[in-house]
């Protein structure tokens, strides 16, 4: 781990509350708070939401799972300000308020401009954001004014010279996005630490594709000395230097203990644990599978409710020689199927990975809508 850098943080690991347990189409709350409860009793403390995360349920179950239940000192919190919910400076002060009384506390530890790329910075100086956030860090109502960003690195370069009292950055950073062209991982790395900002790690996993390995790529990994998929991605992403925090979207207490198992007493990965981590990338990348994290950034704006993920998750399974229903998929999902999209564009210019969303939608109707 790198050195201590915020003092109310305990270790490197962090809970997302992005992909949390569902149950009758809302939190499984009973399962949430004990997953909470595991995640507090094995010394971690930072937790991670944002308003539109899972439809707006994420904060619900922050407050009813983690503020209600423990003492304000005993976790650091995180939240965001995101662009689908203020369009003017006059309006961030009143959803910042909303998120505080949501998630029953009186301050964020931490508070994030979040998806920063090139437009939305734009409009985030437009709507004086920053200028807003670094008032409320005087006031101490955040104490910590941070950015998650998806774009490439010239523009974290840019934001960060803007606004030097950014004081951290979160990026997608994993070892099949090390490399990645649009993704850049190591190059906003990098641009972090030139300018000397502590790391956020999100999608380590990358939204659960690391963790559920085609069988070539899992045999490598269990040739190793034990431990999961998501294990070896999680610690990869936490050996770099200037890494203070990595996140995971945890959705069941398995995946929890897993985590926390190798976590709690973090170690990085050896040198054959890397040289196993680029054998596994170089199958990963031979698959032509749809980078998607299920982030669903995407069906937050889609005019026609598409399960876009969910057709995406299908196509890559029939690419993995899985057989699963077409038709069951989009059912299950409670959403409607590719041939309904209109090519309005709106899902790719909220996408972090620059997927051709619609070019991959009409492939998914002519090919599977029969």
């Amino acid at each position: 781990m790198s050195e201590k850098i915020f003092s109310e943080v305990k270790k490197n690991f962090g809970f997302g509350c992005m992909r949390l347990p569902m149950k009758n189409g809302d939190v499984d709350y009973e399962q949430t708070s004990k997953m909470v409860d595991a995640f507090i009793e094995a010394g971690f403390n930072y937790f991670d939401t944002a308003h539109g995360y899972i439809d707006g349920k994420s904060e619900i179950a922050v407050r009813k799972c983690l503020t209600s239940r423990y003492p304000r000192e005993s976790y650091v919190l995180a939240n965001k300000l995101s662009p689908n919910f203020f369009d003017s400076e006059d309006e961030i002060i009143p959803l910042f308020e909303e998120q505080l009384k949501i998630c029953g506390v009186e301050y964020f530890d931490f508070y994030l401009m979040h998806t920063q790329n090139k437009d939305l910075f734009a409009k985030y100086k437009r709507c004086r954001a920053y200028e807003t956030a670094i008032q409320l860090r005087k006031e101490g109502r955040i104490k910590h004014l941070a950015i998650s960003f998806h774009d490439t690195a010239d523009v974290l370069d840019d934001i960060l010279t803007t606004y030097p009292e950014v004081e951290a950055v979160q990026i997608q950073f994993n070892y099949y996005d090390y490399e990645h062209d649009k993704v850049q991982a190591r190059l906003c790395y990098e641009v972090c630490r030139k300018h000397g900002k502590p790391i956020i790690v999100m999608e380590p996993v990358r939204g659960g594709a690391l963790a559920d390995l085609p069988e070539e790529a899992a045999h490598v990994l269990a040739e190793l000395n034990g431990g999961s998929a998501a294990s070896y991605a999680i610690r990869y992403a936490a050996g770099f230097d200037g890494i203070f925090m990595v996140l995971s979207g945890m959705g069941s207490m398995e995946m929890m203990n897993d985590n926390v198992s190798y976590m709690k007493d973090f170690q990085p990965l050896s040198k054959a644990e890397l040289e196993a981590v680029a054998k596994v990338t170089h199958i990963l990348k031979n698959q032509e599978l749809i980078p998607c994290t299920a982030c669903r950034y995407c069906t937050e704006v889609c005019p026609q409710s598409i399960a876009i993920p969910e057709i995406f998750g299908f196509i890559n399974d029939k690419r993995r020689m899985k057989n699963r229903s077409y038709s069951r998929i989009v059912e299950k999902s409670g959403a409607r199927p590719a041939s309904e999209c209109i090519s309005c564009g709106a899902c790719e210019a909220s996408c972090p990975q620059h997927i051709e969303i619609r070019e991959l939608l009409s492939y998914a109707a002519k090919t599977f809508e029969k």
